[in-house]
């Protein structure tokens, strides 16, 4: 099955497109993970989108923000892979093209993101370290990380 990678800004999504990642966020955060909360935040618009594709089916998504002001992080954020494609290294491949996505559209900016706790190892390995103690966000553990330039 042939995998593609494709960045997307708000106004380009297609319907399809946008459905099949609120749905992969819907069934991963809130049904999976079962936690009720607003996950339509109003932030997608001002987001660069990467969809990930394995096929026509959606198997992870991310969005990427650019610093509000100079000199600020860039921020990722809903990373999610579907269950039928972890451990396939989709997660990495799409991690690797927000870092490269990031460093191409802005230089050398720091980076941040919250992560589930049982994931910091995971960003740990794109250079992330931990800058919070852990914290409780809708019920799941989540700690703070940051990546400098």
């Amino acid at each position: 099955m042939t995998e593609r990678l494709l960045w997307r800004d708000f106004e380009a999504l297609t319907v399809g497109e946008l459905y099949a990642f609120l749905r992969l966020r819907a069934d991963v955060f809130v049904v999976e993970q079962n936690c009720v909360f607003g996950d339509i935040d109003g932030k997608d618009p001002a987001a660069r989108h990467l969809l990930g594709f394995a096929g026509e089916m959606l198997g992870g998504y991310l969005r990427v923000f650019s610093p509000a002001v100079p000199g600020e992080a860039a921020k990722i954020g809903r990373v999610v892979v579907a269950p039928a494609f972890r451990s396939t290294g989709l997660g990495r491949r799409l991690m690797t093209a927000a870092l490269d996505e990031i460093a191409g559209r802005l230089g050398p900016v720091p980076i941040e993101l919250a992560a589930q706790a049982h994931l910091e190892k995971f960003y740990g390995s794109f250079g992330f370290v931990r800058c919070s103690d852990d914290y409780l966000e809708d019920g799941i553990l989540h700690c703070d990380m940051h990546k400098t330039p």
